[in-house]
């Protein structure tokens, strides 16, 4: 019988919480418990395309001249679903006749957040063209790196970011035009081609088909190399239909969304530059995150549900929230890293008119990968990352001795879906780690499910610290040390020791008018609270913790900081 972790009941005895689980002991293999209604099925049209299947979903056209698609939380500027449709035909028809993109071009988007950014990458994808999305805060040289891997043909950057790509060689086609003060005089630009260009029918041998490859997304790169993520118009369209059935279930369709999630990531790119537009919705477009920003927008469009991250969950559990009105608020989702039990509970006692779910994902399943179809169950199973989604599958595997385990018991998470990868690009030796010879994707995350097909992600199995054979997990401990009134954020690594083989060593930022707290007071607070294998060994006071724009820890930047011994402090 498997052992469930630790502070977790037990499993029934008796057969009934395999069934209830979605597990199959003959086969090791546990199924998603929930299922379509009898109007959604992903489509299995060969030759549709992850554009034309979003756009089939906007209002009709009265309702599309009406209905707002986007708004520029800068500006106030916009966008309805009639003139995103016609930008898009219209900026197809120009980077195929005045560029020259054809079916499988590469074309590297580098861009913060803005109303026009789905608009170029439905654009893209419309002609066949493969969209491969770049972070705006990597430096040229890694811009020139991606560019490379993926094998661009043409950039589409905001003027800003323009000065990054000099090393790659490519055309360059500005998101704007230039202005009074700029340099720039007869460039084309993406509003020129909107403004210009007539829409055309795509030849037949253009059109993209389901098979067809339609991005290559970038791995964050936390715990390794970057990987070029290759997914295809299929992935898209199923995740696109596991999206807007989600919406439907969770009756969110009519409100007003808030993106601050950057777009380059899966996470946005699904969200934001793809899903909402099947759902009839308003988001309202913020550049980057800003916690002031954020509330102020808010407040003034009177936002009912932002995807958020857990920094952001975070930020507003510690801050005096009397300061803007937030009463509009109605549901917070958070991804893209865990989110504690502790976390999940203070924020709920803090906003109780507030729905919070979680979910799991990764650039590799094309995003979302479970779901909490309601506020009541997502209360009722604190820390887990709700069910699977429709169409997907899983085993949880013991990395040891390759096990597949039944309920409660603690592996490695494997997936099988129509949203996951391809492959990754060009890299056979990734591919052969990151795929059994039956087609499951290793995830890399420790698991369990319970006896009813709840899903609780306990870490990397990589950033796991080993110490003295045990096996101690930092999100835990990141969970208890942000629980401490006086700590605003904190992240835990692993430290060699000779005699332990690894200790946890935690990064932690004091709150404003803190700075009496001591290394001492922070160890004692997590020792009352975790066993003693568990405990910190060490503390390091810092200015910020440094993540991804997703949200994620960077763990190896502060583990390579230890090593060389710097001041992680003045670096971040």
């Amino acid at each position: 019988m498997a052992i469930p972790p630790e502070g977790k009941p037990p499993p029934p005895a008796g057969g009934g919480a395999a069934t209830r689980s979605g597990f199959d002991p003959q086969t090791g293999i546990y199924s998603s418990l929930v299922h379509f209604d009898h109007h959604s099925k992903i489509p299995t049209d060969p030759r549709l395309d992850a554009a034309t299947h979003v756009l089939s979903h906007f209002p009709s056209s009265k309702l599309a001249e009406a209905r707002v698609a986007l708004i520029d939380s800068a500006t106030g500027h916009r966008v309805t679903y009639a003139h995103v449709a016609r930008s898009v035909a219209s900026l197809a028809a120009g980077l195929h006749l005045c560029l020259g993109i054809v079916k499988g071009d590469v074309v590297l988007v580098l861009s913060p957040n803005s109303v026009t950014y789905p608009v170029v990458c439905l654009a893209v994808l419309s002609i066949g063209a493969v969209v491969t999305t770049a972070n705006p805060l990597n430096t040229a040289a890694e811009i020139a790196k991606q560019a490379r891997d993926s094998g661009a043909k043409l950039a589409i950057a905001a003027p800003q970011e323009m000065h990054k790509l000099s090393e790659t060689g490519l055309p360059v086609l500005p998101t704007t035009g230039p202005t009074v003060n700029d340099d720039r005089r007869n460039d084309l630009s993406v509003e020129e081609l909107i403004e210009n260009c007539e829409p055309i029918d795509i030849p037949a041998e253009q059109k993209p088909r389901q098979s067809d490859t339609a991005a290559i997304l970038y791995s964050s790169g936390t715990t390794g190399t970057s990987k070029g993520v290759v997914l295809t118009h299929a992935n898209f369209i199923a995740v696109v239909t596991m999206f807007k059935w989600s919406m439907e279930q969770s009756k969110s369709n009519d409100d007003v969304f808030l993106c601050f999630v950057p777009m380059f990531h899966i996470y946005g790119l699904v969200f934001f530059g793809l899903g909402l537009f099947c759902t009839g919705s308003t988001t309202v477009v913020m550049r980057r995150y800003d916690f002031q920003e954020m509330l102020e927008a808010i407040q003034k469009h009177k936002v009912r549900n932002i995807p958020a991250v857990p920094p952001v969950i975070l930020a507003l559990v510690k801050h005096d929230s009397r300061s803007h009105n937030l009463s509009s608020l109605r549901r917070m989702g958070s991804g893209a890293a865990p989110l504690s039990k502790e976390l999940a509970e203070a924020f709920r006692k803090k906003f109780p008119w507030v729905e919070l779910r979680t979910g799991y994902g990764l650039t590799e399943s094309c995003g979302a990968t479970t779901f909490f179809a309601t506020d009541q169950e997502s209360k009722s199973r604190p820390g887990s990352s709700a069910r699977l989604l429709p169409s997907f599958s899983a085993k949880v595997v013991d990395p040891a001795t390759g096990a597949a385990l039944p309920p409660y018991g603690e592996g490695e998470l494997w997936l099988k879906s129509p949203t996951v990868m391809k492959e990754y690009l060009g890299n056979k030796e990734a591919n052969d780690a990151a795929f059994d010879p039956e087609g499951w994707l290793k995830t890399g995350d420790l698991c369990y499910f319970d006896d009813e097909g709840y899903v609780y992600i306990v870490d990397r199995i990589k950033e796991l610290i080993k110490y003295n054979g045990y096996q101690v997990a930092p999100a835990e401990l990141e969970a208890v040390l942000t629980s401490h009134p006086r700590i605003v954020d904190a992240a835990v690594v692993p430290v060699e020791d000779e005699e332990a083989g690894q200790i946890p060593i935690a990064y932690v930022v004091k709150g404003a008018g803190n700075d009496d707290l001591t290394e001492d007071q922070v160890m004692e607070f997590v020792a009352r609270q975790v066993a003693p294998y568990k405990k910190i060994r060490g503390v390091r006071f810092v200015g910020a913790v440094p993540k991804s724009a997703a949200g994620k820890i960077l763990r190896r930047e502060l583990m390579l900081s230890e090593r060389q011994g710097e001041p992680l402090a003045s670096k971040l």
